[in-house]
């Protein structure tokens, strides 16, 4: 996913941090917002919805 974001997004975003956590955890933020939780969800995230969400954050 990572790769993803940055292929589509390096010239939107001057920052992208991973956070290595346990237990199943999978969040997104973006500028300190949560677009995403694995968490609340119970479904680990679709590449392309997390790459949509993030784009119409930083657009």
């Amino acid at each position: 996913m990572t790769t993803l974001l940055l292929e589509n997004l390096k010239q939107k975003i001057s920052t992208l941090s991973l956070e290595p956590l346990g237990g199943g955890c999978f969040e997104v933020f973006v500028d300190g917002e949560q677009i995403y939780s694995k968490l609340e969800t119970g479904e680990f995230p679709d590449e392309q919805e997390i790459l949509g969400a993030v784009e119409a954050q930083v657009a």
